[in-house]
């Protein structure tokens, strides 16, 4: 991961909350975005794209849905970046999560462990 094009992600708003979000919940789909971000899905899907060409996420589908998560192999220094803007500026994420909560009909995971 070149540091100038991660940097470049980071540098729109919706990308960069995307990414903050993802990085709390583990992972989302497009609509949990929508919801949390207040933002069409087509612009929604516009930049998950972009974060999945510089390799930013990846992307499960499950059925119906598509599960975006963080790239697991993120170099750590950029990994650190995520952490501590979300850990220094809680406030990006107050009225997203709020709205992600209120959401209804949240798409079911499916679990990944076996017995």
């Amino acid at each position: 991961m070149e540091p100038l094009n991660f940097f470049k992600a980071l540098a729109d708003d919706t990308r960069l909350k995307s990414l903050l979000l993802i990085q709390h919940e583990g992972e989302l789909c497009v609509c949990e975005l929508m919801a949390a971000l207040d933002e069409s899905q087509p612009k929604i899907s516009r930049h998950l794209a972009l974060l999945r060409k510089e390799r930013l996420l990846e992307d499960t589908r499950q059925g119906q849905w598509v599960f975006y998560r963080l790239n697991p192999e993120l170099p750590q220094w950029s990994k650190g970046v995520l952490v501590s803007t979300l850990a220094d500026n809680p406030e990006l994420l107050t009225q997203p999560l709020a709205l992600l909560n209120a959401m209804g009909n949240r798409p079911e995971r499916q679990q990944s462990c076996c017995a």
